[in-house]
């Protein structure tokens, strides 16, 4: 399995520090707290994200992961990515607006039958000067293929991007 360095780094983050969880709307569940349980039916559309006090002058990108794919106790194919999507600006609300291209389209929690509830997790980064989506995103707004998500390596396109600090996370678990 890749190495999950910002995985670590963003679970012990909202662990010391609360005002760092990301706002999740996931389907009709508002407020999704870390570790909150959605029904796999509540959560195959993108959630809505927020978070206050970013600003508004710079933009933004959120990666999702599952972290416990195939099962949690055999991760083979762990992380899974579900989502990139860049070029996220805050709103006067402190929504995060993501309607812009993606990198890799969302995709809702399906862990196998018989596995324990998945870790859906989402991190919230300042966008790297310079980042040219185009150069990661498949051709002509396609969706991005189940074999370019498997055993996704987050640091390892982290470093090659100049990605910063996790800003905000936060995660669900779902079945």
């Amino acid at each position: 399995m890749p190495t999950n360095q910002h995985v670590s780094a963003a679970l012990s983050l909202i662990e010391h520090d609360k005002s760092k969880v990301l706002g999740l709307t996931v389907g009709k569940h508002h407020n999704v707290q870390p570790g909150d349980h959605i029904p796999r039916a509540d959560a195959q559309s993108p959630p809505q994200l927020s978070f206050e006090g970013l600003d508004a002058s710079k933009t933004y990108l959120v990666v999702g992961l599952d972290i416990d794919a195939p099962f949690p106790s055999f991760d083979i194919l762990g992380p899974i990515l579900h989502w990139i999507q860049p070029g996220v600006k805050a709103t006067e609300s402190s929504t995060l607006d993501t309607s812009g291209p993606f990198v890799a389209d969302y995709i809702g929690p399906a862990p196998p039958p018989g596995s324990s509830p998945h870790r859906y997790i989402f991190f919230l980064y300042e966008e790297p000067a310079g980042f040219d989506a185009k150069k990661y995103a498949p051709a002509d707004g396609k969706k991005l293929s189940n074999w370019n998500r498997m055993r996704y390596d987050l640091d390892s396109w982290a470093k090659e991007i100049n990605l910063g600090p996790v800003l905000a996370f936060n995660f669900f678990e779902s079945n």
